[in-house]
């Protein structure tokens, strides 16, 4: 694939097949994403990368955390997940929630179909390979940028090497089932997370496409 195709194959993926991915693919990817543009060079940013028993450690803690919360239970948190959208972009986040529920058959009044795959996030959709992002804090926001550049170059390598990722944002929320695993400073704030895997083309989740508008273009003045 060439570029454009590799960008407009890309697309989050929310069901993926059992089956590892190779390390040497892994270490493929990260090298690809080592090599994107940063703010001075400085790449002010962190990967954890949970695989199998660590990985499910990680999803039993998560899970339990949301059930909690489902209960009012929000412990401090690097960033505020919940913020209500403003303006035209909660039009969006409202427009494509809408999309994407319809497409797994889920009724605005089904609760438990909505909390069935809001649970399956904090599975991290069963993918092989889980991923968590912190930025420096002191640097912010130019370390979110970095980040972020970052995390599309992964996200488009891996598309590249037939596999397939969705972002995890909502694992924000929760930072210490992290911290229990691995030892991140202080000094590096928990800012997304990501899935990796092979892609399971029989799911019906997979077939979901998000509605991407032109880029919004600021009007020169008169």
């Amino acid at each position: 694939m060439d570029f454009a195709e590799v960008v407009k194959a890309r697309s989050s993926v929310r069901a993926y097949m059992e089956k590892p991915v190779e390390p040497v693919l892994l270490a493929q990817v990260l090298e690809d994403a080592r090599h994107c543009p940063s703010w001075s060079n400085a790449r002010g940013y962190m990967l954890a990368i949970a695989q199998g028993a660590r990985l499910e450690r990680l999803k039993q803690a998560y899970v339990d955390a949301w059930l909690k919360s489902l209960e009012g239970e929000f412990p401090p948190a690097d960033f505020e997940t919940r913020k209500r959208y403003p303006g035209e972009l909660r039009e969006r986040q409202v427009s494509n929630g809408k999309r994407y529920y319809a497409h797994v058959g889920v009724e605005r009044a089904d609760r438990e179909k909505q909390h069935f795959w809001q649970r399956r996030n904090l599975e991290f959709f069963d993918a092989p390979v889980v991923g968590f992002v912190f930025v420096h804090r002191e640097m912010l926001p130019f370390s979110a940028q970095d980040a972020g550049i970052m995390l599309q170059t992964l996200m488009l390598s891996a598309t590249a090497h037939g596999l397939g990722t969705v972002g995890l944002g909502t694992l924000t929320t929760w930072r210490h089932p992290v911290d229990r695993e691995f030892e991140i400073p202080e000094s590096y704030a928990l800012i997304t997370g990501f899935a990796l895997g092979y892609p399971d083309p029989d799911a019906h989740v997979n077939a979901f496409r998000a509605d991407h508008q032109p880029i919004p273009l600021a009007q020169p003045r008169s």
